[in-house]
């Protein structure tokens, strides 16, 4: 074969398994599966706050599938049937302790830690937009969440209704919806006040200012 044949059909060759090698990466880059991480609260819950900074800070991973299940149990139950990749769970609060919700629910189900993460979790009371402090008749969020700023809540809402929801940024969603009147407040996240459109009346009213809750991320084993 004349050499000038050789040389172009060398050059060509590895011209096209650099583009092919090119073309399929980016083909397998996109046929990646997403991963899907299960927290036990609602779209701006610091579950979903724990998840994303588990992927990101240690997965790496910049995109990720929250799925809002709320419960610690449901949450299981999804990695249970493969429905999730990997569970996020609090287990204990610099305040109060023991998440009791989450130990029980653990005790049902059958998984592997993966990871054992803590975050900040500083409360906000919110409120819809236009509703001043007078207009105010119940305080809503989750038991944990009450507890946590029981003092703030002693101290300057002494006889307010307090009524218990199971989920802090799920009770924004929902007087955000109208589920709840507009005559409530609920003590839930920063985030949840954006992503719902509520105002935020006070925050940082959780009685540990560096109140952190400490979370698990559970896989199957």
């Amino acid at each position: 074969m004349d050499s000038q044949i050789e040389a172009f059909l060398a050059i060509s060759g590895d011209f096209l398994d650099r583009k092919f090698s090119l073309l399929f990466g980016v083909h397998n880059r996109s046929m990646e599966k997403r991963m899907k991480i299960g927290v036990m609260g609602a779209q701006g819950s610091f579950s979903e706050q724990a998840g994303r900074v588990f992927a990101k800070k240690f997965l790496k991973k910049k995109q990720c599938e929250i799925m809002y299940l709320i419960t610690a149990d449901a949450t299981l139950a999804a990695l249970d049937a493969g429905e999730i990749d990997t569970a996020i769970l609090a287990i204990e609060n610099s305040t109060m302790g023991v998440v009791e919700s989450s130990i029980r629910a653990m005790a049902q189900h059958v998984f592997s830690i993966q990871k054992i993460f803590s975050i900040a979790v500083p409360h906000c009371l919110l409120v819809k937009r236009g509703v001043t402090r007078r207009e105010i008749k119940t305080i809503v969020s989750q038991d944990p969440a009450i507890q946590q700023c029981k003092k703030y809540l002693t101290k300057k809402w002494p006889k307010m209704k307090l009524r218990r929801y199971e989920d802090t940024a799920k009770a924004a969603h929902d007087l955000a919806q109208g589920t709840l009147a507009a005559s409530c407040a609920v003590i839930a996240s920063k985030s949840a006040a954006r992503a719902y459109g509520l105002k935020v009346l006070e925050k940082s009213i959780q009685d540990l200012k560096s109140n952190k809750t400490t979370f698990i991320a559970a896989i199957k084993p």
